[in-house]
């Protein structure tokens, strides 16, 4: 029989988290010259918002309309949206309707306030994922003036690490941005923020939905090689690839919530048939925010297309051991609820798998998540409680003391 006993949670190493970036970031810690072309925050009034694509949005500026705080930047007029900052809201007020930083939750984007609001979650670390440059730095990738782009990569690389994580205490994890468009520059500021402690960055799970050579190509590889050789873990949020699975336009956001993790499958099952975790053993790829409840069947059926299909599947020569070998040896799965994956746990791999929180999200557990982990964890025993909370987090990222 299971233990009736509140389990012992330690503090929470948070692996998937979120910034709204402060107004001010990219005319701070952009080169002068670069700042008039960079991303600028206005307040206007803003009316008829409505999402039509990844970070395209219907509206018109309205004075007499609610206040919204804006990011414009090249052709983009970027929103802020209350579900984005929802943490202090009631749940049905997690709308998608214009938000001012005044409005939302001070943590959202003040590194002091998110300490405390992490302390107050029992959360005692926190890797956070980018809001407005989104989840592996689609938006500048998109844009068109590749040199004000590459500097502001840079900009809020410097961002995080310096301010964002500098002045949080070591409470917060730096996670840093590539300049997607060149692997070379890729490699090299892999290498420029580890040799400052930066041991996370953002990856697409699905490189081609951005228009990116596949992970099949080779052509990553000296961006991969980098993070083998600097233990920096590729963080892969659900939503990097700027393209969700869905069944239908006129679907409601629901489905594709609920769908969510299907990148996240679709992607670790390209990495297991790739050879690029056999051509780089000491590279980890980490899945943000995409549950852990499927892993055990790719795994199985992986196995099962290595063993029966090899000889025609094109994988043979390329992947010489069972892929789920890849996976217990190189992949983290990240869930925030899952009772499905905890009930197959032996199969998902109890050393394979972080928490997470999700501040300021909707499906973010603050600021129950202490009483969130004690009813998911009641049953297991301290060992592996602390794996999952912290331990397993600490290794993927390399955190000492």
């Amino acid at each position: 029989m299971p233990s009736t006993e509140t389990p012992t949670i330690p503090m929470i190493v948070s692996v998937d988290d979120h910034v709204v970036e402060p107004a001010h970031v990219w005319s701070t810690w952009l080169p002068a010259r670069y700042r008039e072309r960079g991303p600028r925050v206005e307040r206007r009034g803003l009316a008829g918002l409505r999402m039509v694509g990844p970070a395209i949005y219907e509206h018109e500026f309205d004075d007499a309309a609610p206040p919204c705080d804006i990011w414009f930047y090249e052709g983009l007029v970027v929103p802020l949206k209350r579900h984005i900052a929802a943490v202090g809201f009631d749940r049905d007020d997690m709308t998608l309707s214009p938000i001012t930083y005044d409005e939302m939750r001070d943590g959202c984007y003040d590194a002091k306030a998110r300490v405390d609001d992490m302390l107050l979650n029992h959360v005692e670390r926190s890797l956070c994922f980018p809001t407005f440059p989104r989840f592996c730095g689609q938006t500048f990738l998109e844009a068109s003036d590749k040199e004000v782009a590459g500097a502001c990569v840079t900009a809020y690389n410097d961002w995080m690490v310096e301010e964002w994580c500098g002045e949080s205490d070591g409470h917060l994890i730096p996670l840093t941005l590539v300049p997607l468009w060149d692997v070379e520059a890729c490699a090299a500021e892999v290498r420029r923020n580890a040799a400052r402690g930066v041991h996370a960055v953002c990856f697409s799970e699905i490189p081609p939905h951005l228009g990116l050579p596949s992970i099949h190509s080779g052509a990553w590889d000296p961006f991969l090689a980098a993070c083998a050789e600097t233990d920096t873990v590729v963080c892969m949020h659900i939503g990097s690839s700027s393209k969700m699975p869905a069944t239908s336009a006129d679907a409601p956001p629901a489905v594709q919530a609920t769908l969510s993790f299907g990148n996240a499958m679709s992607s670790m099952s390209d990495f297991l048939f790739s050879g690029v975790l056999v051509r780089f053993p000491e590279l980890r790829l980490a899945y943000s925010e995409g549950q852990i409840g499927w892993i055990p069947y790719i795994l199985e059926r992986a196995d099962d297309v290595w063993q029966e299909h090899r000889a025609w599947g094109g994988v043979r020569d390329r992947v010489p051991d069972p892929p789920s070998t890849y996976y217990f040896r190189q992949i983290y799965g990240c869930f925030f609820r899952d009772r499905h994956g905890l009930a197959s746990l032996d199969d998902v791999g109890v050393d394979n798998i972080t928490f997470e929180t999700d501040y300021p999200h909707t499906d973010s557990t603050w600021p129950h998540t202490l009483q969130v982990a004690e009813k998911m964890f009641a049953g297991l025993d301290d060992a592996t409680i602390a794996k999952i909370c912290r331990d397993n987090a600490r290794r993927m990222l390399s955190l000492d003391g």
